[in-house]
């Protein structure tokens, strides 16, 4: 016995087929590909195709490869066929990111059909989801912050070199190796040299500090200028 999800447009396979087969009162199913939308309706056709006097119903989860919160009315259509039927149902195996899922729940990785009464209820659907979300949400704030404090400090080095063009007679490329070498030299923030180098343009800008200027001297010995 097999079933798959409804059809879906040419050239895309069904996300969730089911395999079962039948052997002394015992049914063995194994779904393959994702917990997503349409998930409970293939899990239906294949339950509605067992024999009426199977005495139990193991469920093969390994070959599952992802899980939203579509998978948890997949096991409580599970676990509904279990009390209607009065069999042992299960649903073990569970590997990758379903795992996860299921730990995020609160869920039994081993047993999740013996958890809560109610799972859905229990706990949210969306506790899941809100939990992924969140992290992230904190990766993509990290990201923005790091383009940030990069949109906020390119300006000044782009300065600095249009500085060191100018009264050295270098290419971009030279300007940006000496800012690099009087960074590395002086052990000092390249930003904060790139800063140095702009507010000692000004008539009433601070000259650069000692070590920053001996450093920028010995760039600019290297480069030859």
């Amino acid at each position: 016995m097999s079933s798959a999800a409804p059809p879906r447009p040419a050239g895309r396979r069904a996300t969730l087929v089911i395999d079962g087969r039948v052997e002394a009162g015992r049914a063995l199913l194994v779904p393959r590909g994702e917990l997503v939308h349409g998930c409970a309706d293939t899990l239906a056709e294949a339950l509605a195709a067992l024999p009426a006097d199977v005495g139990r119903v193991d469920v093969d989860m390994g070959d599952v490869v992802f899980m939203d919160t579509a998978g948890l009315r997949f096991l409580e259509l599970l676990r509904g066929y279990g009390d209607r039927c009065a069999v042992p149902v299960t649903a073990g195996n569970w590997t990758g990111q379903p795992r996860r899922i299921l730990e995020l729940l609160g869920l039994d990785t081993t047993a999740p059909l013996e958890g809560p009464p109610h799972p859905v209820a229990a706990r949210p659907v969306g506790s899941a989801v809100a939990a992924e979300r969140s992290e992230r949400l904190t990766v993509l704030q990290e990201e923005v912050e790091q383009l940030r404090r990069a949109l906020a400090t390119r300006p000044v080095i782009d300065q600095a070199r249009g500085v060191l063009m100018a009264l050295h007679a270098c290419t971009p490329d030279e300007a940006w190796d000496i800012l690099r070498d009087a960074s590395q030299l002086s052990n000092t923030k390249l930003r904060t040299v790139a800063a140095a180098v702009t507010a000692g343009t000004r008539g009433d800008g601070p000259p650069p500090p000692p070590e920053v200027r001996s450093a920028l001297r010995a760039a600019l010995d290297r480069a030859g200028r």
